[in-house]
């Protein structure tokens, strides 16, 4: 279970990560595949630095597949760290929530934080940091009488599980979310979609060393196209 490179150059690596991969090292990840012990192997300035986590610049959770960028010098981390605080690096994601959404088109902006009473999960919370997705419903779906719809979301900010807080929060969540769709729920989900349906499909920025906006994007994961063809797709996304 290794990530696919999808580019590479002096300055940084483009990868796919697949699902079931830990971005970074920590003591509960021994025995598990983990991104930044992949990266310790490779031959770049900061493949081997814990400080800077090989160059990871973001983070994806376990579950989630996708586009992760990855820094090769101290310069480039810097300068990619400085634009995702700027919020000038475009993520995209696509996610299977529950439900039909109100609207087609819409935002979710509300403050979210560690739970008090949960401290491993997080929750929309009076005096937690602003958070802000904007999303998309691009396919509608029925299975067994229940509604399912395909967004493409864009976080505008880069809160621990936002997008899963947010469709939670509004009453949609993510397919296969074990933290946030509730246990019974999660569970009947897993029965035809084995894991979290939600897939970091692209991002973009400006190049670090030349200067010039960059996109790169990943297709759905094979595992997450398995499951919408289980499921029917409907005609009118209204």
């Amino acid at each position: 279970m290794e990530p696919k490179i999808i580019y590479e150059d002096t300055s940084l690596l483009v990868l796919d990560k697949p699902a079931g991969v830990i971005v970074n090292e920590a003591l509960t990840t021994k025995n598990q595949p983990v991104l930044q012990s992949w990266l310790a192997k490779r031959d770049y300035p900061l493949a081997k630095s814990r400080e800077e986590r090989g160059g990871i610049v973001h983070r994806l959770d376990k579950e989630t597949s996708g586009i992760i960028i990855v820094a090769k010098t101290k310069n480039v981390f810097t300068a990619l760290q400085r634009q995702f605080k700027e919020r000038k690096v475009k993520k995209t994601y696509l996610a299977l929530v529950h439900g039909a959404l109100n609207k087609k088109v819409g935002e979710i902006e509300v403050p979210v934080g560690r739970l008090p009473w949960r401290r491993e999960r997080f929750g929309v919370l009076a005096g937690g940091r602003s958070s802000k997705s904007t999303y998309e419903v691009v396919a509608q779906y029925l299975r067994e009488g229940e509604r399912f719809s395909l967004v493409e979301v864009s976080p505008q900010t880069g809160r621990t599980h936002q997008i899963r807080i947010h469709f939670k929060y509004l009453g949609h969540p993510v397919v296969s979310d074990e933290f946030y769709a509730g246990r019974k729920t999660a569970r009947a989900d897993r029965k035809w979609c084995p894991r979290l349906f939600l897939h970091a499909k692209a991002i973009e920025f400006f190049h670090p060393e030349r200067g010039q906006k960059v996109k790169f994007s990943s297709g759905l994961s094979d595992d997450l196209v398995a499951a919408l063809t289980t499921l029917e797709k409907l005609r009118e996304t209204n």
